[in-house]
């Protein structure tokens, strides 16, 4: 008989030890009784989740819990946006990031036109489509702020900045420009019919003249009388092509099915390139009020017909982002009794057996407010296994546990052996 598998990821969840928490960190000082039994009745290890020369980006970390070989398969985060909003980029497509983002005199005010709904985006994203969009270049509607624009023959040796990265900054000298040293070689493999230069200055006629369209337009008028910021520029970033990506049924035969559950769409995108469905969750936020209720009946669900869950949980990263430790504290406690707990009490007696692992996918330390690269703590708990000598879930803990420290897919390759 086979067994089922579940990931339990808790987003940014790993931190730095905190003074005012007598030099512990939140996993130490939580309260986490369900995390600390299954270390005890499991095995555990650290896995370094961020492949060197990578920025620890969640999707870059996800991908790398799966088992992705990073510098084979990552494209940036276009194309996993495309997958996630159900657009299917083709041979020699190139899709971009596409915020809708508030300029202000000359510089960038923020990266997300004063958090603007997607209802006020779509009738941007497909004002845009209708006046710039041609057999080379369409404009798909995301999420919120965050769109998509797909260039047919873009090269994707250019050199494009974050806009959340450059808040107040001038924006012209971060407009596009093709990466150094890329003015000769041509990649045909990849059907890139423009050159670098051609790519980069295309995107930046686009930016210029979606300056010009969004200006006065209908919504912007609205959104200037209530005060808000207007969205009008484009802003497009993390070029690249439909990502190699084998899925995870290719690599384990056993996962004949398998799902994700996240409120984010880069984990979503991850999910389809793996071959994974995607649930979809009433009240999923993404946030520390995400639904864990909603979230653990779709996973215990999807657990009776698939072989493998995704269960994705955002809310430690958010608070790990405000810097806020009392929020981020809850986020921990939250996972460990919303999810952890009544997952583990609901498939432990089940007969066919369930292998459960928990970790994050990099830490966000309170004090620093963003992701570092060093690696996690996991533990990989199923019925009969030979359990080591740790007792606790926790960063300091898991330097003794039996796996030692994991990288690229052996800890996939670990927890699917169970």
């Amino acid at each position: 008989m086979g067994m089922k598998h579940i990931i339990i990821l808790g987003d940014g969840m790993a931190d730095w030890p905190v003074k005012s928490l007598e030099s512990r960190t939140l996993l130490q000082a939580a309260k986490t009784p369900y995390m600390d039994k299954l270390a005890r009745m499991g095995r555990v290890g650290r896995l370094k989740t961020v492949a060197d020369g990578f920025h620890p980006g969640s999707e870059v970390a996800n991908m790398s819990v799966l088992g992705y070989d990073l510098p084979k398969v990552y494209e940036g985060r276009g194309p996993l946006e495309a997958a996630s909003i159900g657009v299917d980029l083709k041979p020699g497509e190139m899709a971009m990031r596409c915020n809708i983002i508030c300029i202000e005199g000359d510089a960038i005010k923020n990266h997300s036109a004063g958090h603007i709904t997607t209802e006020e985006a779509d009738v941007l994203v497909k004002y845009l489509q209708e006046h710039l969009g041609n057999e080379r270049v369409r404009f798909h509607t995301g999420v919120q702020y965050r769109h998509l624009l797909v260039i047919k023959g873009g090269d994707k040796r250019i050199d494009c900045t974050p806009p959340h990265d450059v808040p107040l900054k001038p924006y012209r000298p971060l407009l596009v420009k093709p990466m150094a040293g890329t003015e000769s070689i041509t990649v045909p493999e990849r059907k890139a019919d423009l050159t670098p230069q051609q790519t980069a200055d295309l995107i930046n006629d686009l930016i210029m003249r979606s300056q010009e369209l969004l200006k006065e337009h209908p919504v912007n008028r609205k959104r200037a009388t209530e005060g808000k910021d207007p969205a009008n520029s484009i802003w497009p970033w993390s070029p690249g092509y439909r990502p190699q990506m084998e899925t995870l049924s290719d690599k384990f035969p056993q996962v004949r099915k398998g799902a994700v559950i996240s409120a984010v769409d880069l984990i979503n995108g991850i999910g389809y390139y793996a071959g994974l469905r995607r649930l979809t969750v009433e009240g999923a936020t993404g946030l520390y009020d995400t639904n864990y209720e909603n979230k653990v009946a779709a996973a215990l669900n999807a657990l009776k017909t698939d072989d493998f869950v995704y269960l994705h949980i955002e809310a430690s990263d958010e608070a790990g982002h405000e810097g806020d430790i009392p929020l981020k504290m809850l986020t921990i406690e939250n996972l460990d009794s919303r999810a952890v707990g009544p997952i583990y009490e609901a498939v432990k007696d089940w007969e066919e057996p369930v292998a459960i692992a928990v970790l994050p996918d990099h830490p966000t330390p309170c004090e620093l407010r963003t992701h570092t690269n060093e690696p996690v703590p996991f533990f990989i708990w199923y019925p009969g296994i030979e359990p080591d000598e740790v007792q606790t879930f926790d960063e300091v803990a898991a330097c003794s546990g039996s796996y030692g420290l994991m990288k690229e897919d052996e800890f996939i390759n670990e927890f699917m052996k169970g």
